[in-house]
């Protein structure tokens, strides 16, 4: 069961099962890890949802199987579509450390004033506050898969480093083969499904012990859909994610660098 005394695991009545993670290069390569990196991970899969979404009931939870018929890569989604399936235009920042990025992002409220507004149509756009693509080093603390065929992560700091807070990104479902941000969204998508091989996370969210050291890039993007109502995330991590902004779409992903 979880041990409630690292900070970023859920709490233990919200565990429905665990497995270990063997990462998929390297049972490929029959390699060591890098020194520092673990050699296997608990997958610790729970019934904890977005504040969004329908409850799971702990027997609804999915099992650590294949499904018979592989979910679809393809997005699936309407709200912000515009932006969602879109990259920045802008050179990546780099961060050395989320607190520094999340000093960086207007408010809240700022946003929800914005002109013009932002709505969650299909067709709104990036505004100028999104055009900015972040590079930063992080972990990843959980994960869960959304109707959309979007991939939500929990990203947060060193689990040795104080304060512990958290930030939302997606791996994207893929836009159609015209779109220019198609081959980069297909790149980190293939890159996240061939690290976890078969134990891809389901609806509910997976946290991951210790967390997965990860390099990151992707473009800023105001999550409208939460900005009012409770922010995202699974209930154990939710008091500790400060913004509704998130890394949307994740453009590149390396994991263990």
């Amino acid at each position: 069961m979880a041990d409630a005394r690292r900070p970023g695991l859920p709490a233990p009545s919200s565990v429905v099962t665990e497995t270990t993670l063997v990462p998929q290069h390297r049972a490929r390569l029959r390699g060591a890890p890098s020194p520092g990196i673990p050699a296997t991970y608990r997958i610790l899969r729970t019934n904890e949802v977005d504040p969004k979404d329908a409850p799971v009931p702990r027997a609804a939870v999915t099992p650590f199987v294949a499904p018979a018929v592989p979910p679809g890569d393809n997005f699936a989604g309407t709200a912000r579509k515009a932006a969602k399936l879109s990259i920045a235009p802008a050179n990546a920042e780099t961060f050395v450390d989320l607190q520094g990025l999340l000093k960086t992002l207007p408010t809240k409220s700022a946003m929800k004033k914005h002109k013009p507004k932002i709505t969650t149509e299909a067709n709104s756009g990036r505004v100028v506050e999104e055009n900015r693509n972040v590079r930063l080093l992080l972990f990843l603390y959980a994960a869960s898969r959304e109707d959309d065929n979007d991939y939500h992560l929990i990203f947060g700091r060193d689990p040795d480093s104080t304060p512990h807070v958290y930030m939302t990104a997606e791996v994207s479902g893929l836009p159609p083969k015209s779109r220019s941000s198609f081959t980069a969204l297909k790149k980190t998508r293939d890159a996240f499904k061939a690290f976890f091989g078969s134990h891809l996370p389901g609806s509910s969210y997976d946290f991951y012990d210790p967390p997965i050291p990860v390099e990151v890039e992707g473009s800023l993007f105001f999550d409208m859909s939460h900005a009012t109502g409770q922010g995202p995330g699974p209930k154990s991590l939710r008091k500790d994610i400060p913004t509704i902004w998130e890394i949307h779409p994740v453009s590149s992903i390396q994991f263990e660098p």
